[in-house]
């Protein structure tokens, strides 16, 4: 696997335009990254812009991941900002490219966080998952455990009520990967 990763890349104008491309991108393929399929880059923009504030204004990481020069995965490492969640952190906007779904890109992003969520020396790490997609099995095989869920919290536009579903990895009980 030729897959490089960058903590913290310099949110440029291109990185930004790559970033709003690729969450066009997972969500017409189906992801379940706050959209439903199918969105265009001006739908996107708003909420992505929103993201980017948190990581340059604020105390969110961004983590992306390169093959070669293009980027194709990315997740927000999201702070609670409430002092007694400071141990944990949310793990927001996982993605990968669709074109290079099954090359095990997922889960060494997803290995990549926690690798660093330890560095960081936290306790925990926490995905939010929309049931019905298949994450919950994907979540499993990392480590990932379901602790809730939220029945009928998403609301997709066809009708169709999904629970929201929350995963967690708890870094302090389980031995690095």
């Amino acid at each position: 696997m030729n897959l490089r990763f960058v903590l913290d890349p310099v949110l440029s104008s291109e990185l930004r335009e790559q970033i709003v491309s690729l969450w066009v991108d997972v969500t017409n393929a189906g992801g379940a990254v706050g959209f439903v399929a199918p969105v265009t880059s001006a739908e996107v923009r708003p909420v992505a812009e929103e993201t980017f504030a948190g990581v340059v204004d604020g105390p969110d990481r961004l983590l992306a991941g390169y093959e070669g020069d293009r980027l194709v995965a990315f997740l927000v490492i999201a702070d609670n900002r409430f002092n007694l969640q400071a141990h944990w952190r949310v793990l927001k906007r996982v993605m990968v490219q669709p074109d290079t779904q099954g090359r095990g890109y997922g889960a060494a992003l997803m290995r990549e966080a926690e690798r660093i969520g330890r560095e960081l020396g936290l306790e925990a790490l926490q995905v939010t998952v929309r049931d019905g997609q298949g994450l919950g099995a994907f979540y499993g095989r990392l480590g990932y455990r379901e602790v809730g869920r939220l029945p009928a919290a998403l609301r997709l536009p066809s009708g169709d009520d999904r629970d929201e579903v929350f995963m967690w990895l708890d870094l302090k009980g389980r031995a690095a990967a």
